[in-house]
């Protein structure tokens, strides 16, 4: 922490008055403000003029200020795009923030400096239409080319009964299909070179190799792959949007429905960042149930990727035995939460309700059987020849890239870096478990691979510890803004019932400030950027997902490899649609 602090005393010695003032949001990561014009500076120092370097462009977002009443002596503005940098040296975050005035503010880009701050910046202009002077392709990313407005600017409506019937006559149709043909020169691409004629293919948004609904516009040279251009946005549907809508505990069943293989884990890094804004320390016993039950989901949705990246590369038969032991995964849950790959039943301050009886019977059930079946699909699929042959040397980059392009979790630590955010930064008790954080050191499919089975082994490790030493104690934290509230004073007086009925339909009031949470979910690190406004709902809900900046990375570790590559290169990125598009 005051490593971090030098930093931003360097950068105001550095920048002087550029530096316009300096926060202390409750999440307590060094927050200062930069004059637009000194972004770019800022952002070279950081990355490679300082002793311990900020490598990792972690998040680029935005913010519209217009509303917002709380604001902690910020600069006035009318936007801010906020920027999230790590480094691993330090082991610590660094957020630098940009006070924007005018209906539609510009500011140079940063994609020049951070390879994957490219899809950051499209993603801000298309949510708030701020535009980034020296951006390469600064175009829509998540919304259709056609849309109207910017969809998370406060004047844009949040539902569709605010938007009136939808109407498609036949010049709309025209429009709409004429913008989705691509044209590969608005992309920098030829037709063709001095030696051949590039064929230009789709594959998807209907191709069961693409894991969901997701387009590749691929330029070949022959069967080689010259350049990828990925569309995406097919799956969003505004969970951004809808946290500006529905009170703090409404929202947590949205969340479920980002990484839609990960269930409570969704839950948690939403949930950790509401008590952080909350003030709520939550009981050992809490930590540990969230804790188990996220290990569970870890291991079903390796498993999921497991059994279908075997298939993607012709093995039918390991996904049905795989779907098997997720059955049983989804029993477990079923049995303690009532829900299976949705729960939705982690709670501010909580979880829902106590363990049931008989829950420990049911994990040991599972514990006991899960590690004869690992072996054997280890040996069905990752021993496998044409497995090898498909995988060894395919899709393969170098632990510099993997951090530029922002790839975290299995990936990250396939390059034989050792980085798990359960270790290295933990939070709901993780420093108490004992586990593992698995490498490898190749950087290709098959290391993207080996990673996620060790993944299984040391998930089951911590599952097991879960159940042998399962604390007493409450499972929710006595605290006026848990929910749902405690509920044993309701019956004393009308005051206390009214306040516990208020709590549990209009929800907590969360105290103004801004914090964030960090996991390491399935796929790498997610997380919450929430901001309240001394609200029952929140003024901004940020979501950094993993897979949005893994996909941006897919074209370039996929050029010069055939189109049968790239389907053993999406398979071992482990990507989900709804993680991507949000």
């Amino acid at each position: 922490m005051e490593h971090d602090f030098d930093i931003l005393r360097h950068l105001q010695q550095t920048l002087g008055a550029d530096i316009i003032h300096q926060q202390q949001p409750v999440d307590e990561i060094p927050t200062c403000w930069i004059a637009k014009e000194r972004i770019v500076p800022a952002v070279l120092q950081l990355k490679s003029s300082t002793p311990s370097p900020y490598s990792f462009l972690y998040d680029l977002f935005g913010i519209d200020e217009r509303n917002r009443i709380h604001t902690a002596g910020a600069p006035p503005s009318d936007f801010t795009v906020a920027y999230l940098l790590f480094s691993y040296q330090q082991n610590s975050f660094i957020r630098l923030k940009v006070p924007l005035t005018g209906e539609y503010p510009t500011l140079p880009s940063i994609s020049s400096v951070f390879k994957n701050a490219n899809w950051y910046e499209r993603e801000v202009y298309d949510m708030f239409g701020i535009r980034f002077e020296g951006h390469p392709h600064l175009r829509r990313i998540l919304m259709p080319i056609t849309w109207q407005g910017h969809p998370l600017r406060k004047e844009h409506p949040a539902r569709a009964t605010e938007m009136g019937p939808y109407q498609l006559w036949d010049e709309k149709q025209d429009r709409e299909q004429e913008a989705l043909r691509f044209k590969p020169e608005e992309w920098g691409m030829q037709a063709q070179s001095e030696d051949a004629d590039f064929m230009f293919l789709n594959i998807g948004p209907q191709h069961p190799g693409t894991h969901g609904v997701l387009r590749i516009i691929l330029q070949l040279d022959g069967e080689d792959i010259v350049d990828a251009v990925p569309e995406i946005g097919f799956h969003h549907r505004g969970a951004e949007k809808m946290g500006e809508r529905q009170s703090w505990h409404t929202y947590i069943p949205y969340t479920d429905r980002i990484d839609y293989l990960g269930g409570v884990m969704n839950n948690l890094a939403y949930l950790l960042a509401v008590e952080k804004l909350a003030g709520i320390e939550v009981p050992d016993r809490v930590k540990v149930i969230r804790v188990m039950l996220c290990e569970l989901f870890r291991i079903a949705s390796h498993l999921v990727w497991f059994g279908t990246f075997a298939q993607d590369l012709g093995q039918l038969s390991p996904v049905f035995y795989m779907f098997t032991d997720r059955e049983r995964i989804f029993d477990i849950i079923e049995a303690i939460c009532g829900g299976r790959m949705h729960p939705n039943w982690f709670r501010i301050g909580g979880v829902a309700q106590d363990l049931p009886t008989g829950w420990d019977k049911v994990v040991k059930d599972f514990t006991d059987v899960f590690p004869k079946n690992l072996r054997e699909y280890n040996s069905m699929v990752m021993r496998n020849s044409l497995f090898k042959a498909r995988t060894k040397g395919i899709g393969i980059y170098t632990l510099q890239e993997a951090i530029e392009w922002g790839v975290t979790g299995p990936g990250l630590r396939a390059c034989g870096f050792e980085w798990d955010f359960r270790k290295k930064r933990p939070y709901s008790g993780y420093e108490q478990f004992d586990f593992d954080i698995p490498i490898a050191q190749n950087g290709d499919c098959f290391d993207r691979a080996t990673v996620r089975v060790e993944e299984m082994w040391q998930s089951l490790r911590i599952v097991t510890q879960c159940l042998h030493n399962m604390p007493e104690g409450s499972y929710k934290a006595d605290h006026p803004l848990t929910t749902p509230p405690l509920k044993k004073h309701t019956m004393a007086d009308i005051e206390t019932l009214i306040t516990h009925f208020l709590g549990v339909s209009w929800g907590p009031v969360i105290p103004a400030g801004e914090a964030m949470s960090c996991i390491e979910a399935t796929k790498g690190a997610n997380s919450y950027y929430l901001i309240s406004d001394n609200n029952t709902v929140a003024y901004r809900v940020r979501i950094r997902t993993p897979s949005f900046p893994h996909m941006q990375m897919v074209p370039y570790i996929s050029k010069g490899y055939t189109v049968a590559d790239l389907l053993s290169i999406l398979g071992s990125v482990d990507f989900v649609l709804a993680d991507i598009d949000r």
